[in-house]
């Protein structure tokens, strides 16, 4: 496996092809829901993904401050469903919180997470700071990482 970390226009076309179809599998397809995958918001992202065998199995898609949240945000993020429960997800999300706070010298980090998720989060350090909401009929609550002292 080799992670790679690009800004947009770093990304081929190929690539961002294959980024896009993981994410509507995962997303869209897998659970069933419809909504605008292309937000706009994909140009001013740094992306961060792993491929094996050139298909996409992890990805997370890191947004600048002002873009989602004041602070900057970590999202999209996904793992291949046979590559789940594997640590693969918490890898990625490692990488991710280092990138932000490379990047922006961010001293919080912001998600909007799938409730369902929460406990893998959790885990990786956020902690919920809103009530459950639906965002695309999906229950999710915002939660928030602070850099350590």
């Amino acid at each position: 496996m080799e992670w790679h970390v690009k800004r947009f226009e770093e990304l081929t076309a190929k690539e961002l092809y294959r980024i896009l179809a993981a994410r509507v599998a995962v997303f869209v397809v897998e659970q069933n829901c419809s909504y605008h995958e292309t937000d706009n918001k994909d140009e001013a992202a740094i992306h961060i993904y792993v491929k094996d065998n050139e298909q996409i199995t992890a990805y997370a898609r890191i947004l600048p401050p002002g873009y989602a949240y004041e602070a900057p945000s970590i999202g999209r993020v996904l793992v291949e469903k046979e590559q789940r429960r594997t640590g693969l997800g918490a890898v990625l999300m490692k990488k991710a919180l280092e990138i932000t706070v490379n990047e922006w010298d961010a001293e919080k980090v912001m998600i909007q997470a799938q409730t369902q998720a929460k406990s893998f989060y959790e885990g990786c350090g956020f902690e919920t700071v809103s009530e459950m909401y639906l965002e695309d009929n999906i229950p999710h609550e915002d939660m928030v990482w602070t850099r350590p002292l």
